[in-house]
């Protein structure tokens, strides 16, 4: 493979329209950590963000070297294609890209352990651990249908709070109800993903929520996580920051599009327009929430 390819093929598998998923929590968990104590260190945020964008890649690649390997991402995946399942990579190469991208994941951490002690290896193992536990090992999450409870705590809660507190040094309950939010907006994420897929996971004994729970009950459960997602921005009266709850409006409209969606689409293609409409809900909610910080 020529450095071209390889490069074109590592971006490919980095998954970059997921990456929001990533960079939105340290985003607007130092926005938070700003406005509560007028405190923000830009090189430890870099380091966190860094860090949290290597964990997240290193899963992807992982994800796409154990469900290609399982059959889960062959050539009649209704998705984007994957490295291993189209043999465009081998399933060693694709699990080595993964594991440069967690070294480089365990740097950034170091500089975080050095500031804010061996608290940080609390949330530092867990995350490099279920980068490839997600989909691999003996408890794969994914296989499990534990997926959005994955995101929800890792990349919701784990996130914003841990990145308030390398910050500030604090735990504070704000960045609890932001956690919340934040994570099931990214839950959204792999619910819309796995329910386009859930005919093709069935096959190969991947069970996820959508497989579980079969096609209306896993509708409800994407509409219940926007929904409560944007109805929590209510809560932010009793913060004391009221218009926080603004960043829900973005939640509430392309909410509602993607809920359409799911609902009248069928699971091909066409579906993946809405896993990008989920990402720009999760930019959206960070961008407002960011602007209200600022002019208010």
């Amino acid at each position: 493979m020529t450095s071209g390819k390889l490069i074109k093929a590592i971006l490919s598998g980095a998954r970059p329209k997921t990456l929001a998923a990533g960079v939105v929590p340290v985003w607007a968990g130092g926005v938070l950590a700003w406005k509560l104590s007028g405190l923000f260190d830009a090189w430890l945020w870099v380091c966190t963000l860094l860090g949290a964008l290597c964990i997240q890649i290193a899963t992807n690649f992982y994800n796409d070297a154990v469900d290609g390997k399982k059959g889960a991402d062959g050539e009649g995946r209704t998705g984007p294609r994957r490295l291993t399942g189209t043999g465009e990579m081998s399933f060693t190469q694709v699990v080595g890209i993964g594991t440069a991208f967690l070294v480089g994941a365990a740097f950034f951490g170091a500089f975080l352990v050095m500031e804010r002690g061996w608290l940080m290896l609390a949330i530092g193992l867990p995350s490099l651990f279920f980068a490839y536990g997600y989909t691999g090992g003996p408890f794969p999450l994914a296989y499990r249908g534990l997926g959005e409870l994955f995101v929800i705590v890792f990349f919701g809660f784990v996130a914003v709070m841990g990145t308030v507190f390398i910050q500030t040094g604090t735990w504070p309950r704000e960045a609890v109800l932001l956690g919340g939010q934040i994570g099931l907006l990214s839950a959204v994420l792999i619910s819309v993903n796995n329910f386009r897929d859930r005919e093709g996971d069935a096959l190969v004994g991947k069970r996820t929520l959508a497989v579980r729970l079969g096609r209306k009950v896993a509708a409800a459960v994407i509409w219940l996580e926007i929904k409560i997602a944007a109805f929590l921005g209510v809560a932010w009266l009793a913060m004391d920051y009221p218009l926080f709850g603004l960043a829900s409006m973005p939640v509430l409209v392309i909410g509602m599009r993607i809920i359409w969606g799911v609902l009248t689409l069928p699971p091909d293609q066409r579906m993946n327009r809405l896993l990008a409409l989920g990402a720009l809900e999760l930019v959206l909610f960070a961008g407002v929430f960011h602007a209200v910080a600022w002019f208010f």
